[in-house]
């Protein structure tokens, strides 16, 4: 692996088992740019760990690292943020319901500089193929109001398949600790800094083996604070990032 890839890759996991090895497989025979790609479990003991340890063995551009922040995607998603080596990273699941052909083309648009891009279930060329009919239609509506009303730069601001500038996800930090919301609260925060934020179509196939971990009730007042916080007034990243850490107020 070279000491400087351009693009980090980073994937939560949890107990995937043999089903990650299909994932895997795609992304190094697909994602052209020089990358390195992390697969965030929580524990020693995740089942997902002695499969990607087989195609490290294979392949040095990957690599399993243990969460130490705590469990649940978010907490994994920031760890792989604060370990990862390259200027762009891009948050992608393992359970293939994202493409990782446009991997290149996600962190292409951060390179050229955005802060943030998104791949677009909601956008002309885009699709959602299964998943819950509830949690498709909250989140076309979400991802389509705060296009037409706060002008947030995507029609899918919350899909979770997103590359990054990562001095910037740095500087404003992630506040999430415990679902998938930090693809809505990033774009959010570069809304409030008025930073660019761009989009591509995917097409997202729900996954076809294994559980998904995504808990609707739970998770959805999360997403609501992200939500609300996309119309309020500009703000300089460095106030972002004071509020992230409790030393201003964010309204």
């Amino acid at each position: 692996m070279s000491n400087s890839p351009r693009v980090s890759i980073i994937v939560p996991a949890y107990n995937e088992g043999e089903e990650i090895a299909a994932f895997l497989a795609r992304v190094a025979s697909t994602v052209t740019m020089d990358f390195e790609l992390l697969v965030v479990v929580d524990t020693p003991e995740d089942t997902t760990i002695p499969v990607v340890e087989r195609a490290a063995a294979a392949d040095g551009r990957i690599r399993c690292v243990i969460n130490t922040y705590g469990r649940g995607p978010a907490q994994a998603i920031r760890y792989g943020f604060d370990v990862a080596a390259a200027p762009t990273v891009v948050v992608t699941m393992a359970d293939g319901s994202d493409d990782p052909r446009q991997i290149d083309e996600l962190a292409d648009l951060v390179e050229r500089g955005v802060v943030v891009a998104a791949g677009s279930r909601y956008m002309a060329g885009g699709q959602q193929i299964g998943g819950p009919r509830i949690k498709r239609t909250l989140s076309r509506l979400a991802g389509t109001s705060l296009h037409l009303f706060a002008g947030i730069g995507t029609r899918d601001a919350t899909n979770s398949f997103k590359a990054y500038n990562t001095d910037f996800v740095r500087t404003v930090t992630i506040q999430s600790r415990d679902g998938f919301e930090i693809g809505l609260e990033l774009t959010a925060k570069a809304r409030r800094a008025r930073l660019p934020v761009a989009e591509l179509p995917t097409i997202w196939l729900d996954r076809t083996a294994g559980a998904s971990n995504f808990q609707l009730r739970k998770w959805i007042p999360k997403y609501l604070r992200w939500y609300f916080f996309a119309f309020g007034r500009p703000l300089a990243v460095e106030d972002i990032a004071d509020a992230a850490r409790g030393t201003k107020g964010n309204n």
